[in-house]
């Protein structure tokens, strides 16, 4: 089964608007600039698509699954939102430079593509990035450790960019609470 149909059947049954967005975008939601461009990378169902849009920036959101894509746009259209999702495979079109003012990513993780997301900011844009860790406490995530982050990596991975905040909490202290098998990014692009 290809990766398109694998997220294909996942997401027919489900529904749009049942998701909520990552917690890195509700814990800095008050970053988010007032307009400009935004984009969803692999964004699913759209939960972070949603979110930007009703903070009323023109959202672009991505995904390789075309049930997820063909949802997200008619829920946007018959709530009036300002976006538009695009079935896009990431490995193989590129992003635009200098292009977006936000770029969200969520519980994705295309190493090669880390330079190419810092490029699509605009000065001052800000990237909302959180993903899977290797250092895990549940059973949450995909199994290959190519997919997962290994320790303060996704520093490194946009260190062009500055860091505002940054949130990786890996086994330490009580791994009941808090944020366990993730680490989040929120950063800016100089201006």
């Amino acid at each position: 089964m290809s990766d398109a149909a694998k997220w294909d059947t996942r997401y027919r049954d489900a529904s749009v608007g049942d998701g909520e967005p990552v917690q890195v975008l509700r814990d800095y939601a008050h970053l988010l600039p007032g307009h400009g461009r935004a984009l969803d990378l692999a964004c699913g169902l759209g939960a972070n698509a949603l979110l930007l849009a009703a903070r009323g920036l023109d959202t672009l959101a991505w995904d390789l699954s075309a049930v997820a894509v063909d949802k997200l746009n008619a829920y946007a259209r018959a709530h009036d939102l300002p976006l538009h999702a695009e079935v896009r495979d990431l490995t193989q079109h590129g992003l635009p430079e200098h292009h977006f003012d936000v770029i969200a990513v969520s519980r994705y993780l295309e190493r090669r593509l880390c330079p190419a997301i810092q490029a699509a900011l605009k000065p001052g844009g800000l990237l909302y990035y959180q993903t899977w860790t290797r250092t895990q406490v549940g059973e949450h995530g995909p199994g290959n450790p190519a997919f997962r982050l290994a320790r303060n990596e996704l520093l490194h991975l946009f260190s062009a960019l500055d860091v505002i905040a940054y949130r990786e909490e890996d086994t330490v202290g009580d791994t009941a609470r808090g944020l366990r098998d993730e680490a989040y990014l929120v950063a800016q692009r100089p201006a």
